[in-house]
């Protein structure tokens, strides 16, 4: 057995019916997790599930209710006799920025920052020495950007929790982990591309070094890593999955003389 095998643990992994969840949930799986799919579209998680098998479930759950959450809880653990892993991955993605409503700022962080954290409480008291919380970070919570400000500012809020909760659960033996992606072949990524994967990477290429957007596959790799032995010395930090998006700073990794001598073929 490697030390990143999952055999014999359970997950459950919030907003996985679609998407970069659908991706974690197969990953889990494909490692020997069972896997919880946790979602409010019955028949796209029931089809996840499904095509995954006898070690996955599928929990219709509205985060935003705490009952919903604790009978989520309940259901995992009666269905498979326990709980080792929670990957908070439900977000949205509602933003005007300053532009936003109240109502926007309270239905994006009640989503993308309070569930995930009323989750975490109530998982905790279940979880064993050996458990794992994964937020869902984002390199949005990382920077500015015009436009945005609910969902970046959730990001950012979901990696301080990740260091609070950290600190918290250690002495039970539960290790927490911010895994960060950028830009990742996704529903909305799939939407402003028209399906054109060759596109987003071609745009992706002047934002991430490494040439391309992510696959969700690949998040899903580093996920599964966080929830596994090899990864036991690890807590209270975020795992940047970004093909080097938060290594480049405004100049995108040129130098003064390659802007300068942009600027001179312009004029030229």
């Amino acid at each position: 057995m490697s030390d990143t095998d999952l055999t014999g643990k359970t997950a459950i992994v919030t907003g996985s019916t679609q998407g970069l969840g659908a991706d974690i949930a197969r990953g889990l799986a494909q490692r020997g997790a069972n896997v919880v799919v946790v979602g409010r579209s019955r028949d796209a998680g029931q089809a996840l599930a499904a095509s995954i098998g006898a070690r996955a479930l599928f929990s219709a759950t509205d985060i935003g209710d705490d009952a919903q959450i604790q009978a989520c809880i309940a259901q995992t653990r009666a269905h498979f006799g326990g709980l080792d892993i929670l990957v908070n991955n439900a977000c949205q993605y509602a933003d005007q920025g300053l532009a936003s409503s109240r109502a926007q700022w309270h239905a994006t962080l009640d989503t993308n920052l309070i569930s995930a954290a009323m989750f975490a409480q109530f998982a905790a008291p279940w979880l064993p020495r050996g458990g794992v919380v994964i937020n869902m970070g984002s390199t949005g919570g990382k920077f500015g950007a015009a436009g945005r400000a609910i969902y970046p500012a959730s990001k950012a809020a979901l990696l301080q929790i990740t260091r609070n909760f950290a600190v918290e659960l250690a002495p039970a033996g539960i290790r927490v982990l911010a895994v960060s992606p950028a830009w990742t072949w996704s529903p909305s990524v799939e939407s402003l591309s028209g399906g054109d994967r060759a596109q987003a990477d071609a745009v992706g290429a002047h934002f991430h070094p490494l040439g391309r957007v992510g696959g969700g596959e690949e998040v899903a790799a580093v996920v599964c890593f966080a929830c596994s032995p090899a990864a036991s010395w690890m807590t209270g930090v975020d795992l940047p999955v970004d093909g080097g998006f938060s290594i480049l700073g405004p100049d995108q990794g040129q130098s003064p003389r390659s802007w300068f001598a942009r600027l001179g073929g312009q004029g030229g």
